[in-house]
């Protein structure tokens, strides 16, 4: 009796083996140089920019902030550490971007978002949380490169 228990708790194990199988187009250069693990995924931190409390006036200051915004998202995408960025269409949330940040943890994210200056003037707040997604992520920003025709 306990040979069959024990036999029908390892049958599921036996299944799972034999259902993970390996991929021959893996590439292990790539995968390191990504930072991938076995399935070809990494940690993140994802980041919801909303409407902040701040409200600036002045329509020059207001330019002025956006184009510190657009300059700190272009150089932290060309250090790596911002792989996505992008605007949400108009919505009732108050949601008005995300980032997708190439980092693991909260603090280290926290830290590149105080060197955008729309956030540090408190006309964007971001909720953050940890992300799990494919290492690849990153890797579209350089077709992307080549398929935009206008820069903002």
């Amino acid at each position: 009796m306990k040979k069959h228990l024990l036999l029908l708790m390892l049958l599921p194990l036996g299944f799972t083996a034999m259902a993970q199988t390996e991929n021959p187009n893996y590439d292990k250069e790539l995968a390191e140089s990504l930072g991938a693990d076995d399935y070809g995924m990494k940690q993140y931190v994802f980041v919801i920019l909303k409407t902040g409390p701040n409200k600036v006036e002045d329509q020059a200051k207001l330019n002025e902030l956006f184009r510190g915004h657009m300059a700190n998202i272009e150089r932290l995408a060309s250090e790596g550490k911002l792989v996505v960025a992008g605007p949400f269409m108009k919505n009732d949330k108050n949601y008005r971007g995300i980032f997708i940040f190439n980092v693991k943890t909260i603090e280290e994210a926290e830290a590149l978002l105080e060197s955008d200056p729309a956030v540090k003037e408190k006309l964007f707040e971001a909720e953050m949380t940890q992300w799990y997604g494919s290492a690849a992520l990153g890797e579209y920003l350089k077709t992307h490169e080549k398929i935009e025709k206008k820069k903002p």
